[in-house]
């Protein structure tokens, strides 16, 4: 079986095992979402920490929730790797320095999981497990709470409440993340991944020297890592790292991980608006462009330009063996299109255009699917954008699921989609401009730029990849990408929830003959082409000077 064969297959495989659980799982995080019933392990943490469930919260309150929640999380994710050096379970590792501490902090709570440090070198058992790990579920649930408050803008009417934080962030954790977690990580640890507490080990001798190794709670982690679409790995080689992800099962597994939740959301959107029509086109969208990446980057990868990569069948260069071209293409576009950041390959290594697939896929705000929650928000203000487009075109005024899309809805998504081109562009901008900033560039030209502006592009859209050549554990780089990583995910919120208000505060239009279908084909192609455009037109100046310049030259 030839290479390019192999990789089509997976494709399909994975393709079908996420049909299979799209139904039963969209369905069932609709009925968590909108269940009346609390577990009693629920009511332990809403008395523990103080918050009524049943008190149903306007826009303005569900932010506060969100906001204080996470600054919270901030300051102890800050504090327990401030004082690593004096927990038990630290295997010898000191303190983390002020400017890291902050940015990891920052990177963990805002679902990013961006890491400027060696893992295995510098996170011991207890921040790794009660720290990072946790933080993985939080964040999450965090995102699908915000995504279930926007969806409910659209089902409620003549109402701003948009439900209770608290009790949609616990049920996250404690019906969704945590069981699918729990037998994810049993699938993982049955596949090799290890999962222990041991210390740090000396294997063999290589060249006068000896490599040291330490393990830890990797599979339990890799399971949420990946479900909860954050990415931050055990070991700095991420899941590239066989006690990570130690065969091609494991790797297509994880990919299954990365993106069952965020695309069986769009079938919870569905149930809940009372419309899995208009689910299965936000579905639609969200898989032709994956699709479609995944092809190009096969493509790209896979051709034969020079003697050394017709030898190799392809582009080898920063790629497993076990995984090949395939299943690492496969990766590089579901974890760049998602938040999760997670890689089995080394995108700096990928060609030029390569590359650029992967900046663009994060660019396009990673709605297909997106992140957890935050993908299916992103997409929904991308179906708003587009509705807009569609009324200016035969002077009507613009309608999605019932609700007229006013003055004051199209400012909200304006907002938004602005916001994260805004931190990209002014602060890579700002690090070429600077003498300081670019002495982090392992290259020169074309990829040193490339290298950037994929670092501030990643941390702005909470994705977390890198692109492996930027020595970014510096005080300009660790506190102006935790700025991104912070702003590019709150202030989205802010207009995410003040958007779902206003929807939820609306009386429903009734459909008529000139009302657009929005769970046609046609608003299918409409919104594609809109995500298309306007990105392009926003990024294309970039692209154009880094990975299209590097990948032409080529």
């Amino acid at each position: 079986m030839g290479p390019v064969l192999a990789g089509v297959l997976q494709l399909l495989a994975l393709m079908a095992a996420l049909a299979l659980a799209y139904v039963p799982l969209g369905d069932y995080m609709a009925k968590v979402y909108s269940s009346e019933r609390h577990w009693r392990i629920e009511k332990w943490i809403y008395q523990a920490i103080g918050a009524n469930p049943n008190t149903e919260m306007r826009w303005p309150a569900y932010l506060r929730g969100v906001l204080a929640f996470s600054a919270v999380s901030v300051v102890f994710l800050y504090l327990l790797q401030r004082l690593q050096g004096h927990l038990p379970g630290s295997l010898g590792f000191s303190s983390i320095d002020p400017d890291q501490a902050f940015n990891t902090a920052a990177s963990f709570v805002t679902n990013t999981d961006w890491q400027s440090y060696y893992g295995e070198q510098a996170m011991g058992h207890v921040v790794q497990t009660a720290g990072l790990a946790v933080q993985n579920f939080v964040s999450a649930a965090v995102g699908i709470a915000v995504a279930v408050a926007l969806v409910r803008g659209f089902a409620r009417s003549r109402t701003g409440e948009l439900g209770n934080f608290w009790s949609d962030m616990v049920r996250g954790i404690t019906r969704i993340l945590l069981p699918g977690a729990f037998v994810a990580a049993i699938v993982l640890v049955a596949c090799g991944v290890i999962q222990n507490f041991s210390g740090i080990h000396e294997v063999g001798q290589f060249l006068g020297g000896s490599q040291q190794w330490n393990g830890g709670a990797v599979a339990s982690q890799e399971a949420i890592k990946e479900l909860g679409t954050n990415g931050g790995g055990y070991f700095n080689a991420n899941s590239a790292h066989p006690f990570e992800n130690p065969t091609p099962f494991t790797n297509l597994f994880e990919i299954f991980l990365l993106l069952v939740i965020p695309f069986a959301l769009t079938r919870t959107f569905g149930v809940m608006v009372g419309s899995v029509k208009q689910g299965y086109a936000i579905l639609a969208t969200m898989a032709t462009v994956w699709v479609g990446f995944t092809a190009l980057m096969m493509w790209t990868e896979f051709a034969h330009h020079g003697p050394a990569l017709r030898l190799a069948g392809g582009a080898m260069e920063g790629k497993e063996v076990r995984f090949g071209i395939g299943s690492s293409s496969i990766f590089a576009v579901s974890t760049t299109l998602t938040s999760t950041g997670a890689v089995d390959s080394f995108h700096s290594s990928f060609t030029g255009l390569g590359g650029g697939i992967t900046l663009l896929g994060m660019q396009l705000g990673e709605i297909a699917p997106g992140g957890t929650g935050s993908g299916l928000y992103g997409m929904l203000i991308m179906a708003i954008i587009a509705v807009f487009i569609a009324g200016l075109m035969v002077g009507r005024t613009p309608e999605y699921l019932g609700r007229k899309i006013g003055t004051r809805e199209i400012k909200f998504a304006a907002c938004y989609i602005l916001i994260t081109p805004a931190l990209v562009l002014v602060f890579t901008a700002a690090a070429m401009a600077l003498p300081t900033p670019g002495h982090s560039m392992t290259n020169s030209g074309a990829h040193g730029f490339s290298e950037i502006l994929y670092a501030y592009t990643s941390a702005s859209n909470n994705n977390g990849s890198a692109f492996a050549g930027l020595n970014a554990d510096t005080q300009w780089f660790n506190t102006t990408l935790a700025l991104c990583m912070i702003l590019g995910r709150f202030l989205p919120m802010v207009f995410v929830l003040a958007l779902a208000g206003s929807l939820a505060e609306q009386k429903p239009v009734p459909t008529t003959a000139g009302t657009l279908r929005t769970e046609k084909p046609l608003f299918t192609c409409l919104l594609v082409g809109a995500i298309l455009i306007i990105t392009g037109l926003t990024y294309f100046p970039a692209l154009a000077l880094g990975p299209l310049a590097e990948g032409l030259a080529s």
